[in-house]
């Protein structure tokens, strides 16, 4: 493959997720990752910090687009409403990204120190969700409760969509997910 190819970026992201799957993370290095490219380790540092990233880079644009959801929201939305907004928002972005987010998926489990940091970044869309909602005035502890309700929910979802390969609605999981949790809190004081 010419370095010359286009996208870049998605071309040393497959070969990463091949590499992880083969060799396992803490084996693959940036060198053979970038070669499976077909492109220099150079170019692998223009896009990713470092190996890891290659799985979390997309945090920055998934949280600026959960928050502009909540943003937009009605006036009239309860929190958790604008929460499931912003899930639902996102869904198309993952939906695109399937079979790679499976690879991903797979890649993490295997690899402990990926898990802390698959949950440090959930733990980060939670409060940039959390504060969002206090922005449109919600106060607390029902922010942080609505963004950590709405990240349980879209994990759940998540996996299920991932794991069945005839279920093609991630935003059904979604509003499925809250669905739940608001039944099992139903008729509670």
């Amino acid at each position: 493959m010419s370095r010359w190819e286009p996208n870049a970026r998605g071309r040393l992201e497959q070969a990463a997720l091949e590499l992880y799957r083969e060799r396992g993370f803490d084996q693959a290095t940036v060198a053979e990752i970038a070669e499976r490219a077909g492109l220099t380790e150079r170019t692998f540092f223009r896009y990713f910090a470092d190996k890891r990233e290659v799985l979390f880079w997309g945090q920055g644009a998934l949280t600026e687009l959960y928050v502009g959801a909540i943003a937009a929201a009605p006036d009239s939305a309860a929190p958790v409403d604008a929460v499931a907004a912003a899930l639902e928002a996102a869904a198309p972005v993952f939906q695109e990204r399937r079979e790679l987010g499976r690879q991903r998926q797979s890649v993490i489990a295997a690899n402990p120190g990926l898990q802390e940091r698959e949950l440090l970044k959930r733990a980060s869309l939670a409060s940039a969700m959390a504060d969002a909602l206090r922005k449109r005035g919600v106060t607390e502890p029902a922010a942080s409760l609505a963004a950590e309700v709405g990240v349980i929910a879209f994990k759940t979802a998540y996996a299920r969509w991932l794991s069945d390969p005839d279920q093609q609605d991630l935003s059904r999981l979604i509003r499925e997910s809250l669905g739940e949790l608001e039944v099992m809190t139903a008729g509670r004081d």
